[in-house]
């Protein structure tokens, strides 16, 4: 379990390869409507792979992130890639944990912010399984419970870390929300920005709402109709959608895009396009389209793997308003020991690229109440 140190590098010719496919790109006529209306925006798309094909600098990225001394830390028979970087001082631990269709890209924005200020934190960022550069699966079984595990068996035995704090959207609020539930010895606290809210929506939050719960109740039915499909596909079909996206780089823009667009507050006007398309490089190389995508269809089979963090662990909601799971405060107090709630005043489901600076104060406040 000794760390190996394993940098990133793409071949030439596999970054050839994915020019010469751009460049060959077979476009559909433009749909009726208005943009986005029925999914990626067609003139959007032709931009960023335009950019993608010529002028997108994928060696300074690669420096950028073997900066953070990468290394493989084989868990459970699975080789997982882990980036670091630590504070000048003695440092709070603190384990950072992406989501889908993320990477440790997301993160880059506020690495620096973490490790120098006070308190500042030793950041420890794993690829989830089968995403980006690590091992793949080859079993069934890489579910939340599983990758909660082998995090902290990462953590604890990898890394020699004995207790730590844990960050996380998306996935990473559901493997943080599983990994400190089931090590509350070791896990001081959690920060997410998407705390569960429990197997199915509560019929009883209607009753007495406010007009913030309504509100966020209008954007639950909104999202139940016309945001969910993704999900649908990717925890039934993976293998399907795999074989598209891995021959069609254009097509693995459209998917991912789509999501950066319509879960954020102002769209793809938040992010630095190279950010998008450095985080598109995670699956699109390796290949990891369809390993990724197992996550979605391996947690389908793992009742447990929702289950919530114990009352024991102290837990802080950063809520940013556009986020794709609006939760409120009264509907996750049940599930979560919160000591800190913040309302932020703007921001979407990738604060980390989006809004860094609300999210590395609301950490470094959380953590400051903890011992």
């Amino acid at each position: 379990m000794r760390p190996r140190p394993a940098p990133i590098h793409v071949s030439d010719d596999v970054l050839e390869d994915l020019r010469a496919r751009l460049n060959a790109t077979r476009w559909p006529a433009p749909a009726p409507g208005t943009p986005w209306e029925f999914g990626a925006d067609l003139a959007t798309v032709r931009e960023v792979c335009r950019r993608w094909a010529d002028g997108f600098d994928w060696r300074r990225h690669e420096d950028r992130l073997n900066a953070l001394s990468p290394v493989l830390v084989e868990v459970d028979g699975l080789d997982l890639h882990v980036f670091r970087a630590r504070a000048d001082s003695p440092a709070t631990p603190l384990l950072l944990i992406h989501g889908w269709p993320s990477s440790v890209v997301e993160f880059r924005r506020i690495i620096a912010p973490l490790t120098q200020g006070t308190p500042a934190f030793d950041l420890v960022m794993p690829s989830l399984p089968g995403f980006g550069f690590g091992g793949v699966p080859r079993e069934s079984g890489w579910d939340v419970t599983h990758t909660a595990e082998a995090f902290h068996t990462l953590m604890t035995e990898g890394l020699g870390v004995g207790r730590y704090l844990v960050h996380g959207g998306d996935w990473g609020a559901i493997i943080g929300s599983r990994l400190a539930h089931l090590h509350p010895e070791a896990v001081v606290g959690l920060h997410t920005t998407m705390p569960l809210l429990g197997a199915h929506r509560d019929a009883s939050w209607a009753e007495d709402a406010t007009d913030a719960e309504r509100a966020a109740l209008a954007h639950w039915d909104a999202v139940d109709a016309t945001e969910r499909g993704y999900a649908a596909i990717q925890s039934t079909r993976p293998q399907t959608l795999g074989v598209a996206q891995t021959d069609s780089p254009a097509g693995l823009a459209a998917w991912v895009l789509e999501k950066f667009q319509v879960w954020s507050e102002r769209g793809l006007a938040a992010f630095d396009v190279d950010d998008l398309l450095a985080n598109l490089m995670f699956y699109w190389a390796p290949p990891a389209v369809t390993s990724a995508a197992m996550l979605y269809a391996q947690s389908r089979r793992d009742p447990e793997g929702r289950v919530h963090a114990p009352p024991e662990v102290p837990t802080a909601v950063a809520a940013f308003p556009a986020d794709l799971n609006r939760a409120q405060r009264r509907w996750a107090e049940p599930h979560y020991r919160i000591v800190r709630w913040t309302d932020m005043p703007r921001g979407g489901h990738f604060p980390a690229l989006e809004e860094p600076a609300l999210l590395v104060e609301d950490i470094r406040a959380f953590a400051a109440t903890l011992h």
